[in-house]
C-alpha cells in the first residue's frame, strides 16, 4: 500500500525554502507515530532537511540524481528512481512517501490513501506546493477537526482519506 503523509495548506502549498512552512506540534506527533515502524520514501532535499538522519525506527529509502548519492549512504538506501524505490518497498507493506514536492507530483496517482494536515492558512510566499487533490476520487475514513491554540497558530484538520 502507498500511503502519502502531508501538511498542506488549503491553497496546498507545503514549504519555502526546503523547509515547512507551519510548526506544528500536533502533526508532529502524527507524523512520528503514523511513519514509524514502516518504510519511508522521499526525496534528497527532504532527507537532507532533517536535523538527525536517517529518521530513527524507519526504512529510510532517499530517490535522488547518481551524482547526488553519498559515498557513506548516511544510513538509508538510495535509489535513482521512484520505481526502483517502490520495487525495494514492494514487501514492506504500507510505505510513507513523506516528500518533497516532486515525489508527491509523482506518488499522487499512485497512491492508495492520504494522511493530510490541512492548515486553515493560505500562505503567499510559498515555493512548493502538493498536487492539486481531487476529492471525487477519494473517501474520507477519519476527520479531526483542531482550534488554534498557544502551540498552533492556525486551525487545522487531520483528514485521512482512501482511493475510491
Amino acid at each position: 500500500m502507498i500511503s502519502i503523509i502531508v501538511a498542506i495548506a488549503k491553497n496546498f502549498a507545503i514549504g519555502k525554502k526546503n523547509e515547512l512552512l507551519y510548526k506544528m506540534p500536533n502533526d508532529m506527533k502524527r507524523f512520528k507515530s503514523t511513519t514509524t515502524g514502516h518504510t519511508v520514501i522521499m526525496g534528497r532535499n527532504t532527507f537532507n532537511s532533517f536535523p538527525h538522519r536517517p529518521l530513527p525506527n524507519r526504512r529510510n529509502i532517499v530517490l535522488a540524481l547518481p551524482e547526488e548519492i553519498p559515498a557513506d549512504h548516511e544510513g538509508a538506501e538510495w535509489f535513482t528512481s521512484l520505481e526502483q524505490a517502490l520495487d525495494a518497498a514492494k514487501d514492506d507493506g504500507e510505505v510513507f512517501i513523506i516528500g518533497g514536492a516532486y515525489v508527491y507530483h509523482q506518488t499522487l496517482p499512485i497512491a492508495d490513501k492520504l494522511y493530510l494536515t490541512v492548515i486553515d492558512d493560505e500562505p503567499n510566499d510559498a515555493d512548493a506546493f502538493f498536487p492539486t487533490v481531487n476529492y471525487n476520487e477519494w473517501t474520507a475514513i477519519n476527520e479531526e477537526k483542531h482550534e488554534a491554540d498557544e502551540r498552533h497558530a492556525y486551525p487545522y484538520t487531520f483528514l485521512d482519506l482512501v482511493r475510491k
